[in-house]
């Protein structure tokens, strides 16, 4: 069994206010719903359950928001990856249905935030830059698509000389602002939301790795120390989750990596990022970065590398940093760190259930800010009887990398060279 953690050594775990500590599992519970992971998933389905009065108990490895969902790149992104699957899946109806959803988890967040007073240093405005051609092409297809749908939110096609006025920066051809994304502070936002499921009636265990899942007609968790025995069991560990056999092989675990500088001056500031907007590459192997609320400069970015030593993840990203920005050269890099994201091969969220009464999601590829949320809610309502939104995820076939589980890192590394041959096209 793998030992239970503290949060990784990065800026977001540094800069939390308060971490409350929830007790370890002791003990035979009782619960209408179990959720297994404490990320994003997990906490948003619990409180959702929560909200509607179930018994819920949420048991976690860890801490609250230890893996992806506390160490990402705090960017709030529309989107759900893998839509061009689901639309085919869906039919005719599935284009307006699929715009829906793919904002769904943001109104949920910014729902979230005003009703339980969540401070997560939310701000709007996103910047999707272009680096080729195609890229302008597809921004532009996105911007027609935000006037057919009505999109709500100021919204703008960036020439090469407006995105440079905008971010400071010649590297890209052009960009696509949209104000109806933002960016955040992730591990205040699942913290905030582990305290607004607590309020609602919700139990959280930490530090309690389960076991095993025996499947009677009351499903019951076992950790080392207790169990719980619930109605329902919603599976929510994401990329680090091995429990069930049928969820292995069926998607890629990826790194990504980080870093913060140092608090950045006025002027400085004032050059890179004014309208302090969170800023994405359309690559496979993409770059990101955004200001902190205390003005670090977060930069995150995909490679070949699986550790977690500090310093060789500032080995492979600085470099990548300064040839956008080369006037920080000069700067301090005070954190680095890493994580894991769960990518589908055909790159879908994966909803689905291994038992009638054993749910699961997982699989966001790098869109789990907006999409877990909205994840969240559609698990509380399979809970509760309505699969509709449910169905659009679980009617599209997943597929399964024999010995993936086996031979995890050796495939990511022929994935990652694959997508690098991509992005050069």
């Amino acid at each position: 069994m793998t030992k239970p953690q503290l949060h990784t050594s990065s800026y977001y775990a540094a800069s939390v206010d308060h971490c409350p500590d929830y007790a370890p599992l002791q003990g035979a519970q009782t619960a209408d719903v179990c959720v297994i992971g404490a990320g994003f998933t997990g906490i948003s389905t619990a409180l959702h359950l929560a909200e509607r009065g179930y018994n819920v108990h949420v048991v976690e490895a860890n801490k609250v928001g230890w893996g992806a969902s506390g160490r990402n790149g705090g960017q709030m992104i529309g989107g759900i990856s893998g839509e061009e699957a689901i639309v085919r899946s869906l039919g005719e109806e599935g284009e307006s249905l699929l715009w829906q959803l793919r904002w769904a988890g943001h109104e949920i967040i910014r729902e979230r935030v005003k009703t339980y007073g969540i401070s997560c240093d939310l701000r709007t405005g996103y910047l999707d830059v272009a680096i080729k051609q195609r890229h302008l092409t597809a921004m532009r297809a996105d911007f027609d698509a935000m006037e057919k749908h009505n999109f709500p939110f100021e919204y703008k096609i960036l020439s090469k000389r407006e995105t440079e006025d905008t971010i400071g920066t010649d590297a890209y051809i052009g960009a696509l602002l949209n104000m109806g994304n933002g960016h955040l502070h992730p591990l205040k936002l699942c913290i905030g939301e582990a305290r607004a499921a607590v309020s609602q009636g919700a139990t959280i265990y930490e530090q309690s790795p389960v076991l095993r899942i025996e499947k009677h007609s009351k499903p019951k968790v076992i950790t080392e120390q207790g169990s719980v025995t619930a109605d329902f069991v919603v599976l929510a560990g994401n990329a680090y989750h091995y429990l069930e056999r049928k969820l292995r092989g069926i998607m890629f675990p990826v790194n990504s990596f980080i870093i913060a500088s140092e608090p950045l001056p006025d002027d400085i500031v004032n050059t890179i990022n004014p309208q302090d907007l969170a800023v994405c590459d359309p690559n496979y192997i993409l770059e990101y970065f955004r200001l902190s609320a205390d003005k670090r400069l977060l930069f995150g970015g995909r490679c070949n590398y699986s550790g977690s030593d500090p310093n060789i993840i500032k080995q492979h990203l600085v470099p990548r940093m300064l040839k956008i920005y080369p006037q920080l050269a000069a700067r301090k890099i005070d954190y680095s760190w890493g994580g894991t994201i769960g990518v589908p091969i055909n790159r879908v969220p994966q909803m689905g259930r291994i038992a009638p009464n054993i749910f699961y999601s997982q699989g966001y590829s790098g869109h789990g800010v907006n999409v877990t949320h909205l994840a969240g809610q559609i698990m509380a309502d399979a809970i509760a009887g309505t699969f509709e939104r449910f169905d659009v995820f679980a009617n599209v076939k997943t597929m399964t990398i024999p010995g993936q589980h086996l031979f995890g890192r050796q495939m990511v590394a022929l994935g990652m060279l694959y997508y690098k041959l991509k992005d050069r096209l």
